[in-house]
């Protein structure tokens, strides 16, 4: 049997119909009398899903422990043993409970495809891992059930249930999704349009580079190599030149013409690994393209033209931007250049030649660096020189030999000369040999006349083959130092990238590394000041220098104080000491000083972010707490202010069970508002770092009485199963009271009638675990972490007391105290919060 398909529902959020799909899709294959069961399906108490379920299969769950809390799972060997056709298996991210064959269902559904049961399946965009943190920043909840993407594109089908922001929100208000108490928090934290918007956004755009690699492997399995104008993709080509930045923007302006449109900045590099284009400039130049929202890609070639539109073709690009050529008139008369032969054998995609300040100037390459060191070019000029006379007395001696003869041995003297001095010696030995073979062995001897022509021809073949022979010993001598420098450079480069990648402080390792490889005392990056740009007197002063980054001894504080300065912009610099660096090297050193400066970027953009994160907490902090104040501590101070001004009035005649009762109201609202005051207070110390923590050995057989006592009559209906053998928890007694009271608390606000929330202790790897369980209406679980953020009216509180700090202020409390508050489903509806505190030894102390 073959594997199994798999077909996902993906969905922008909650509630838009993914289940219901899935379900239909479910209902028409049993229809068409394939069999298909419900492996696990998660209505959410919705009605209209669970009317969906029908009359269909259903395998019964697998029931499990985990912490004296029963959970159910799907039961994957029933399905395996069942062996349907297909099988719905809901919300595909989901982790198992610890003690299941896999981790994640999602693993669990390859295990059903493994054994060839098709599976429909559902997940939303928020539990994508590659979005995981952009969903995070968009609306402030880290998803902690995440699949991996490879999964989800390895699917058969992939369909979107889409659903717009307004209509979603309606099915919200009518209570097609959450229960009638969550729908008000809900429309105003996750469900906001905003949220909703860019979710949908996420969600098309993801399936559509899911379709976009399909269809590229339809393209591919068909052999297709025609441009498919599916989507807009801008491909722009790089020389490596200063015309980079300016072609890069040009692409990035026709690129945001259209939405969606791709920017791809591409290298074509010599395939023989010598250097061509500037590192430096290329650095910048991808740097550029990626903030712009495009990618870099570096492809080898011979011919470039083809390269470049092999490499269009194959991303299918629709429009491709060349640079005007910066070859001179004479050149382009010779040759049409890469611009024109590309747009000759374009086809259908667009080409823009872009013009630019270089046009037509020509290039201005580095001057070419001798092939052989000085050491070889001199032996060469003395083997030119003396070698060829010495030959001369040679063969003078051998009167047998014929001019021919003469000619074959004077071409070997220099080719000899050629592979030791290179091309200028060489040229020196055939001159001086093609003189004296005319002077000694050509008829009539001793004088320049050549009588025959035969020997004319000799003479002026040896010539050329000499002058050709030393060319070519010269281009390879040049081009095997050039590769060994390419690949030292790549080396270096190379080595560079990964101890910056490696590194937790990616500048200090840049420079590190600049420093050890050429050798220097020390590397500087300094930054000009503010007031001296533009101000060429003023910039040479020390004093108008910053140093940003330094590694060595002794770094220099100004330009003049290194023996290499590389300029990066108008204000940073990078100054080297300790040496001065052949011309060779400067290419490499500015591709570090490029580096260098998107590192300094990053660190300082990390450190402002650093700096805001706290300032944007305490103001959204303090406008919470004016929120709070003004709205929660309004309504005690009110109640308590009637129930006292009835009392003193006169116009009103009260018996003594009333004013009991108006009596039992101030008292009531002022314990409540010295509870929220200290709420407050609390919060604000455990924020300042100066909360004072006793901790001792407590039992929890003590601990929650007096917490249940602090709650009054309410707490009454609350069960409890303590331990009699439970080991003791380190922790501040008052604290601990505090902790208790405010999750007991909200376990009682959302409790339904006749079923009270109960209290259990058990003990587990060196911590003492109090939980407190209610069979509430529960919280999503991508909103689990909301409850814990201060004044939040989601889960931990209902609309009208307390000022959303009850559950916050328990976690801090209880983290102060080295523990750690965590919710949980309860098994059947509601919520568990787990209270984790380490466990006393008799050396802390006794058990109170």
């Amino acid at each position: 049997m073959g594997r199994g398909e798999l077909r996902i529902y993906l969905g922008a959020a909650p509630g838009v119909g993914k289940t219901y799909a899935m379900l239909e899709e479910a209902q028409r294959r049993a229809e068409r009398g394939t069999d298909v069961v419900i492996g696990f399906v998660e209505t959410h108490g919705r009605e209209h899903t669970a009317a969906m379920l029908g009359d269909l299969e259903v395998v019964p769950r697998r029931s499990m422990t985990y912490r004296g809390v029963d959970f159910t799972e799907m039961d994957l060997d029933a399905v395996l043993a069942r062996r349907p056709e297909v099988v719905v298996v809901d919300e595909l991210a989901h982790t198992n409970v610890p003690g299941s064959r896999h981790d994640k269902r999602w693993q669990d559904v390859q295990e059903l495809l493994d054994a060839g049961i098709s599976v429909l399946s559902t997940v939303n965009v928020q539990h994508l891992e590659s979005l995981n943190d952009v969903v995070a920043r968009i609306t402030g909840t880290t998803q902690r059930e995440t699949v991996p993407d490879q999964v989800v594109r390895a699917a058969e089908q992939v369909e979107l249930v889409d659903m717009t922001p307004e209509a979603l929100r309606r099915r919200m208000a009518h209570g097609n999704i959450y229960r009638p108490d969550r729908i008000d928090a809900a429309l105003g934290n996750y469900f906001r349009v905003g949220n909703l918007t860019a979710l949908r956004e996420l969600a098309l755009l993801w399936l559509a580079d899911k379709v976009d690699e399909q269809l590229d492997a339809y393209r591919a399995q068909q052999g297709i190599s025609d441009t498919w104008e599916a989507r807009e993709r801008v491909v722009v080509a790089l020389t490596g030149g200063p015309e980079g930045e300016t072609l890069i923007r040009r692409a990035a302006r026709i690129a945001a013409r259209s939405k969606g449109t791709d920017l791809l900045a591409v290298h074509v590099a010599r395939s023989d690994g010598l250097a061509g284009a500037d590192p430096a400039q290329l650095a910048r130049q991808r740097v550029l393209a990626e903030s712009l929202g495009g990618t870099y890609h570096q492809v080898l070639g011979t011919d470039v033209p083809a390269a470049l539109l092999d490499f269009a073709r194959g991303v299918n690009a629709t429009q491709l931007v060349l640079g005007a050529s910066r070859r001179g008139r004479f050149a382009q008369v010779l040759s049409r250049g890469v611009g024109v032969t590309t747009t000759a054998l374009s086809g259908p995609i667009d080409v823009h030649l872009v013009t630019h300040p270089q046009a037509g100037r020509g290039r201005r390459g580095a001057a070419v660096p001798a092939a052989l060191s000085r050491r070889r070019r001199l032996l060469g000029y003395a083997l030119a020189v003396l070698g060829m006379p010495l030959l001369t007395l040679l063969l003078r001696t051998l009167p047998d030999l014929t001019l021919t003869n003469d000619i074959l041995l004077f071409l070997a003297g220099v080719v000899g000369v050629a592979l030791v001095g290179g091309l200028w010696p060489a040229l020196v030995a055939a001159l001086g040999g093609s003189l004296l073979l005319n002077w000694f062995f050509t008829p009539p001897f001793h004088t320049l006349t050549i009588a025959e022509a035969d020997n004319l021809l000799a003479l002026g073949v040896f010539v050329g083959v000499a002058f050709a022979v030393s060319g070519v010993v010269d281009v390879a001598a040049r081009r095997t130092r050039e590769a060994a420098r390419a690949s030292a450079d790549a080396q270096t480069l190379a080595t560079v990238a990964g101890s910056v990648l490696r590194g937790a402080r990616p500048l200090p390792a840049l420079l590190d590394r600049l420093r050890e490889t050429f050798g220097l005392r020390a590397v500087s990056v300094l930054e000009l000041a503010a007031e001296a740009e533009g101000r060429p007197a003023r910039s040479r002063d020390e004093a108008a220098w910053r140093v940003v980054a330094s590694v060595g001894d002794a770094p220099p504080g100004s330009p003049d104080a290194g023996e290499t300065v590389v300029p990066v912009d108008d204000r940073l610099s990078v100054v080297l000491a300790g040496r001065r660096l052949a011309a060779a090297d400067r290419r490499v050193v500015e591709a570090f000083a490029a580096q260098a400066a998107v590192a300094l970027r990053q660190e300082r953009l990390a450190e402002e972010a650093a700096t805001a994160r706290p300032l944007a907490a305490a103001d959204r902090m303090r406008t919470a707490l004016l929120a709070a104040v003004s709205h929660d501590l309004r309504t005690p101070l009110a109640s308590a202010k009637a129930a006292v001004s009835s009392l003193r009035s006169h116009d009103v005649e009260f018996d003594a069970d009333d004013s009991e009762e108006l009596l039992a109201t101030a008292d009531e609202s002022l314990d409540r508002l010295g509870r929220l005051v200290a709420n407050l207070l609390d919060m604000s110390r455990l924020q300042a770092g100066a909360l004072g923590v006793a901790a001792t050995a407590i039992g929890l057989e003590d601990a929650v009485p007096r917490a249940l006592d602090e709650l009054g009559p309410v707490a009454a209906e609350v069960t409890t199963d303590i331990p009699a053998d439970l080991p003791a928890a380190l922790a501040d007694p008052g604290l601990l009271e505090r902790v208790l009271v405010n999750i007991v608390a909200n376990a009682l606000r959302h409790s339904p009638p006749g079923r009270p929330p109960t209290i259990t202790g058990s003990a587990h790897a060196g911590q003492v675990e109090v939980r407190v369980i209610d069979t509430g209406p529960g919280i999503p679980e991508d909103r689990w972490e909301h409850v814990f953020l201060p004044f939040q009216r989601l889960g931990d509180r209902d609309n009208r007391t307390g000022v959303g700090l009850g559950l916050a202020l328990s976690r801090g409390l209880a983290e102060a105290m080295g523990g750690s508050i965590t919710p949980e489903t309860t098994p059947g509806g509601g919520l568990t919060m787990v209270l984790r505190l380490p466990a006393a030894t008799e050396s802390e102390g006794p058990r109170e």
